[in-house]
């Protein structure tokens, strides 16, 4: 963060001191929401959480150095009391951002492929100058100021990923980190039950090319008419990407290897470049193109954008994390999160993985449908199916149709089995898996699957490599 004293940072935020000795005591940063993570000159923001509460450990983050602790209360420690805490670190966060003229901000969202785009032009970005994305998944009104709140006075870029369980939520951060290009990925069946149908998501995401300048980039997906559509919401410039031979920058030629690992040529306004990438399955193709329109539009030459594209990694845990046991069993970790689409992407890459193979998918609920969940979940089981694997483990009461998804498909051949939890699928799969097999693991984050895909890629412990490079 930018160093601020605390009567700075009280001017900010609205705030009142509270048994505060020194008003000019200068807090460097970082802002943290967690006092185990405190260290000397933090700004501890005391927010209130699921299981608890941060005002009570205010006083251990004083201990662990932090200069005050933004506050709804007094804590009986040097306190900036406010209103609303969430309130006070956004306005914060975007009083960051203002200090730093030369600052770019790019912002990305859509209902599927957020962090992994973030990641890849995080990573083109840093070729250009210093880099601030954020860890993760860190894109609500939590995640997204913190983030900003680790941007210095040397920061040239400051890459945003952005997410909505409502209507205004993009807006609203865009207000926080006021983005000069703007990416829209895709407009799915993600949070379509809280939303109440996909013209509300597309309505959602459609917020942020509406939240640039004139000035500004909207970089919009040619391949999904309604993020095309949003065109006509929006005053700046419009950069398309896709596997359209229209879009602006486009893929050619796209193959897969063994791993199902992309190669594409990549084409731009500024020319053309064979592009290798190392993370796993043909969605990414879509994911990469975004990234490379946000480089381009930053000034990278299409061979540049191409290279880096083609050395970049997957920073984040948990999005299909390939892992090739010692045994030779490979496991897909892509737990994170799941939707329709993004259950569709994972069958497809498993797919490919898997030829010549067996494979097998352990899925879980996908949360959030609202109405047409049982319906999303039984098209997902026919997927499973119809990729032929050679065993569906259908986990937990929220995925049950799709077992009535894959026995509708008459050719199939392979094992159905229903499991109450994850130690039951791992027993399952104990009994079940051989050298040479594939096994994805996928369902909604609550649901908490990333554990049993962890355990299932120790099983045989040392001689185990993840990411296997090209």
């Amino acid at each position: 963060m930018i160093p601020l004293s605390v009567a700075q940072l009280a001017e900010i935020t609205g705030a009142e001191l509270d048994q505060v000795a020194d008003a000019g005591a200068i807090a460097a940063g970082p802002v943290i929401i967690d006092s185990r993570e405190a260290t000397a000159g933090c700004l501890f923001a005391a927010l209130p959480g699921e299981r608890a509460d941060g005002h009570d450990f205010a006083a251990a983050a004083v201990a662990g150095g932090a200069v005050a602790v933004l506050a709804a209360r007094p804590v009986g420690v040097p306190a900036l009391v406010v209103p609303n805490v969430l309130a006070a670190l956004a306005a914060l966060a975007r009083a960051v951002v203002d200090r730093v003229p030369q600052l770019t901000i790019a912002a990305i969202t859509g209902s599927a492929g957020k962090t992994t785009t973030k990641d890849l032009t995080a990573q083109l970005a840093e070729t250009l100058g210093p880099t601030v994305s954020p860890r993760n998944s860190l894109n609500n009104e939590i995640g997204v100021p913190l983030t900003a709140l680790r941007v210095t006075a040397h920061t040239r870029y400051l890459i945003c990923e952005m997410a909505a369980r409502g209507t205004g939520h993009i807006a609203m951060l865009c207000q926080i980190t006021p983005p000069a290009l703007g990416a829209v990925l895709c407009v799915g069946n993600a949070h379509a039950g809280e939303f109440g149908s996909i013209d509300a998501v597309a309505k959602a995401k459609a917020e942020l090319p509406a939240a640039l300048p004139a000035s500004g980039v909207a970089v919009l997906n040619a391949d999904d008419p309604r993020v095309l559509a949003m065109a006509d919401s929006t005053a700046a410039r419009v950069v398309t990407f896709g596997r359209s031979p229209a879009a602006d920058v486009r893929a050619a030629d796209v193959t897969l290897d063994e791993l199902g690992r992309p190669g594409f040529r990549l084409h731009t306004p500024g020319g053309s470049a064979p592009v290798a990438l190392r993370l796993h399955g043909e969605h990414h193709v879509t994911n990469a193109l975004a990234a490379a329109a946000l480089a381009g539009e930053l000034g990278m030459p299409a061979d540049a954008i191409a290279a880096g594209l083609s050395a970049a990694v997957s920073r984040s845990a948990w999005r299909m994390e390939v892992t090739e046991r010692d045994d030779g069993v490979t496991v897909i970790n892509d737990a994170y999160n799941a939707n329709p689409e993004s259950m569709r992407a994972a069958l497809n890459a498993l797919a490919v993985m898997a030829r010549g193979r067996r494979g097998f998918a352990v899925l879980g609920q996908m949360t959030e449908l609202g109405e047409a969940a049982e319906q999303f979940h039984r098209q997902t089981g026919q997927l499973a199916a119809e990729s032929g694997v050679a065993g569906l483990v259908v986990v937990g009461a929220g995925a049950v149709p799709m077992l009535a998804g894959a026995a509708a498909v008459p050719a199939w051949r392979g094992e159905l089995l229903r499991v109450a939890d994850a130690p039951a699928a791992l027993q399952a799969l104990r009994e079940r898996l051989r050298t040479g097999d594939v096994v994805l693991v996928k369902a909604s984050h609550s649901i908490g699957l990333e554990a049993l895909a962890l355990a299932l890629a120790a099983e045989t412990g040392a001689g185990a490599r993840n990411g296997a490079a090209r």
